[in-house]
């Protein structure tokens, strides 16, 4: 048996809609908008990640004593550090973390914000001819 079907007329495509230099720009920002959101989510988990590893790491310090040398990862090296200013650099490297989820948030909200109103302009012009969705 035969499933197909026609079309109702709101579900065709409206071809009669041109698209013209402005649109097509507006349609490759949203696509370039779109990339750089999954990228700094991408990274925004990978910080997470970093910043939920050093809260463990702090917890851990907290327990050992101020005597005591601690390796402590430095880029792509280990080195003895004394627990006191292991700590210091930990606080540091957590105010760092902090930091950089703060800007990439911004930048991650900054990116929904001119892809909302691109969607906008864009599903105005081309409606259901256009599909910006993932």
């Amino acid at each position: 048996m035969n499933n197909m079907r026609m079309l109702a007329e709101e579900e065709e495509n409206d071809d009669s809609a041109e698209v013209t230099w402005e649109d097509q720009q507006r349609i490759n920002t949203f696509s370039k908008l779109n990339t750089r959101l999954r990228s700094i989510e991408e990274r925004l988990e990978e910080l997470k990640q970093e910043k939920e590893a050093l809260d463990d790491l702090s917890t851990e310090l907290e327990l050992t004593d101020e005597d005591d040398t601690v390796l402590y990862k430095i880029g792509e090296s280990f080195l003895h550090l004394p627990q006191p200013r292991a700590m210091k650099r930990l606080e540091k490297d957590q105010a760092i973390i902090s930091a950089q989820l703060s800007d990439l948030s911004e930048n991650a909200e900054q990116c929904e914000k001119e892809m909302k109103e691109l969607k906008v302009t864009l599903y105005a012009r081309f409606g259901r001819a256009i599909n910006l969705d993932e």
